[in-house]
């Protein structure tokens, strides 16, 4: 059956048409994978000074120098629109330091790892505000050189934190340049903490662990986290320059401690996609 002459010019029109709508869809979904499987990855390195205190080893401060390494991880994930950010985040630091009088050393080592989702607020074409929240897992030790029965003091703890972020995309004279602010408050978790007075020997050996692991919060362990960074390219590469203060205190079973820490970092910052390795059937 032939078609009217008169209905050739509209069912072509209706075509082209239907061409263009589905064209303009298929960027933006090849842009929400393309976004979903971008990662960019951090890694620093740091220096700077750090302030330690427990009273499980000596009722005094130590003051001295903190060495810190870290390794983060960032991506958009395909949840709630595409809105969602996945964040890992890594961190070591060793820190050496003296007493007022400076006559007894300690040494100090943490090692953090905060993990969680952050949900994008879109408050300009460069501008975004992100919240959300992280797992935050915590093991170290502060050693007191002069100690002969308790030397040393373990840091074992988890937190579920409250996270926020600040990321802006700005140019100076045509230079690019990103920066961001985080902080993470920890809500409530777990703590590792002997007695004040008791030894680890009771702990493990004589199996005297009653009351060691605590619940945590504000009230106890009032700590927070805060990094700056300035993102910006150097030829191919790209740099990033990182300011972190960080505050861990606590007051579990008769025993105050503290570390804080401020430290400035320096690293590159990569950004690679990840691949679809789905098998085929």
């Amino acid at each position: 059956m032939k078609l009217p002459k008169a209905v050739m010019p509209v069912l072509c029109t209706v075509l082209l048409l239907c061409c263009n709508a589905i064209r303009a869809q298929l960027p933006v979904k090849a842009e929400g994978l393309e976004q979903s499987r971008l990662v960019t990855r951090a890694t620093m390195y740091g220096v700077g000074v750090t302030n330690v205190f427990d009273t499980y080893l000596s009722p005094q401060e130590y003051t001295g120098i903190d060495f810190r390494v870290s390794r983060e991880s960032m991506r958009m994930t395909r949840w709630m629109d595409g809105k969602l950010s996945l964040q890992s985040f890594f961190q070591a630091d060793l820190g050496y330091a003296h007493n007022k009088v400076d006559n007894n050393n300690t040494f100090s080592a943490l090692a953090n790892w905060n993990y969680g989702l952050h949900y994008n607020f879109p408050v300009t074409s460069n501008f975004k505000l992100l919240a959300g929240g992280l797992a935050d897992l915590n093991g170290g030790f502060v050693y007191n050189l002069r100690n002969t029965n308790n030397p040393a003091s373990a840091r074992a703890y988890i937190n579920l934190d409250a996270s926020g972020m600040a990321i802006w995309d700005l140019r100076i004279k045509n230079y690019p340049l990103t920066l961001r602010y985080q902080v993470n408050l920890p809500l409530m978790g777990v703590m590792f903490s002997p007695h004040y007075g008791q030894s680890y020997y009771e702990i493990f050996s004589l199996g005297n662990s009653s009351g060691v692991v605590k619940f945590t919060s504000l009230h106890n362990q009032p700590s927070l986290r805060q990094m700056l960074t300035a993102d910006f390219p150097i030829g191919r590469a790209k740099m990033r320059f990182a300011y972190i203060w960080d505050a861990q205190q606590s007051k579990v079973n008769d025993i105050k401690t503290h570390t804080y820490s401020h430290v400035f970092m320096v690293g590159f910052v990569k950004e690679l996609y990840l691949l679809n390795n789905k098998k085929k059937r």
